[in-house]
């Protein structure tokens, strides 16, 4: 049965929007040949050997309660688990999955009893990181699920370009939230600035919002100053290597934005 004309422009006006979501990307990354794709959250139930984790709590809730999370690009129960605080077991049962069982992108589960909203950050031996590159995403909205999607049908076949990313608040995601990206989990290069090399030895941070007319939240600030500081500490990163993406040489972008508090930060960094 032919789709109604309705649907065909809802569909079509849906392609342009998602095409053209994320434009600081726009001619600043590179592609790789197509892998694969990944479409599932691996199985694993936490980092593999050698990896440290480190935690910060984003929100202490009122009481134990029931949180629904839609699951991003290759997040686990035992993720999942670490930044609720409860149980893989009580997980795994409130969703009717077997111990072990794999979870896919978008997949809504039930949270039951959560009692707080962690920021858990894998940290993995490497000695290729010399760089931070901070971005904006030059969008009102998103998270790490939307911008994986996007960037991998614009032709990055490894999907969300950034090794993290810092909501806003918005689609679901708590103010100051970190999403670490498959390429961070992976140890893969990233696709977030070509020129310079920055791709194979800078690890690319952005933050969701547009910063060419707003300033970032609070809360998306302190979990930066935070993500940059155990990164720094455990790759012996100099803090003169925390730059925008505008501030490598041979960038074609304002990337993270005019707006983007620098003087805070750098007052912060001279604290380090």
């Amino acid at each position: 049965m032919k789709d109604s004309k309705g649907a065909h422009i809802y569909r079509l006006i849906l392609f342009l929007l998602v095409v053209g979501l994320f434009p600081c990307l726009n001619g600043c990354t590179s592609k790789h040949p197509p892998p694969p794709q990944h479409q599932t959250a691996a199985p694993a139930p936490a980092p593999r050997s050698g990896a440290r984790v480190t935690e910060k709590s984003l929100i202490h809730l009122i009481g134990p309660g029931t949180v629904v999370h839609e699951v991003g690009p290759l997040e686990t129960i035992w993720r999942l688990s670490k930044m609720y605080d409860v149980p893989m077991e009580k997980i795994y049962r409130a969703n009717g999955l077997r111990s072990g069982e794999t979870i896919k992108i978008g997949q809504k589960l039930v949270i039951p009893n959560a009692r707080t909203l962690r920021n858990v950050v894998a940290l993995y031996p490497s000695t290729q990181w010399k760089y931070i590159v901070i971005h904006h995403t030059a969008t009102d909205i998103g998270n790490a699920t939307l911008i994986h999607k996007s960037h991998h049908d614009r032709g990055f076949w490894y999907g969300l370009g950034y090794h993290f990313l810092i909501d806003n608040g918005t689609l679901g995601k708590g103010d100051g939230q970190i999403e670490q990206s498959p390429r961070w989990i992976k140890q893969m290069k990233g696709a977030h600035c070509k020129v310079g090399g920055m791709n194979s030895k800078g690890i690319g941070i952005a933050l969701v919002g547009n910063f060419n007319q707003d300033l970032p939240t609070p809360k998306q600030m302190d979990s930066l100053t935070y993500l940059l500081e155990v990164l720094c500490e455990r790759y012996r990163i100099p803090t003169r290597n925390i730059i925008g993406h505008r501030d490598v040489e041979g960038a074609c972008t304002d990337c993270p934005g005019k707006r983007f508090p620098w003087s805070g930060l750098r007052q912060y960094l001279a604290n380090f």
